[in-house]
């Protein structure tokens, strides 16, 4: 055999190899690469997103943080308004109940003056008339001792 016919054989058997690897082996390879280096990219971006959705996330929840402290800062704020309101109405309450209280005190104690004084009134008058009415022994008239009686009354008030 010849070293060129062996030559030109082997190369159209490596080109045929060649054409029947480039042919049905290499692509279902480089389908297999692509797919893998889409895979890796898809990983990638969704990590990249995951990254970016956290960061999203972490911003909400220090804001909605805030959020509920003003929030927390308000509702205190307003109840410390009402309870200060409600110890407010509760002090004039108070005051005003004492107010009616010294008011109905003195009013009773009013009144029990005032009878205090007509029942002296009355205990004078009768003493009066008793002692003019010893020192008068010798006169007597009902008439005269009920006006003098009725004019002592008038003079004491």
């Amino acid at each position: 055999m010849n070293l060129n016919a062996t030559l030109v054989a082997q190369l159209v058997v490596f080109f045929i190899l060649a054409w029947v690897t480039m042919k049905f082996v290499w692509p279902p390879i480089v389908k297999a690469l692509d797919e893998r280096a889409k895979k890796v990219a898809d990983g990638l971006a969704a990590a990249d997103k995951a990254k970016a959705d956290l960061a999203l996330a972490e911003k909400k929840v220090v804001e909605e943080l805030r959020k509920a402290r003003e929030s927390a800062t308000d509702v205190r704020a307003a109840a410390e308004k009402q309870a200060t309101h409600f110890l407010d109405e509760a002090r004039a309450d108070a005051a005003r109940i004492i107010a009616a209280a010294r008011e109905q005190a003195e009013g009773e104690a009013s009144a029990a003056l005032q009878r205090a004084k007509e029942a002296l009134r009355d205990q004078v008058a009768h003493l009066a008339v008793a002692g003019a009415e010893k020192i008068l022994r010798k006169e007597i008239n009902a008439q005269a001792h009920a006006d003098l009686l009725a004019n002592l009354k008038q003079e004491l008030q």
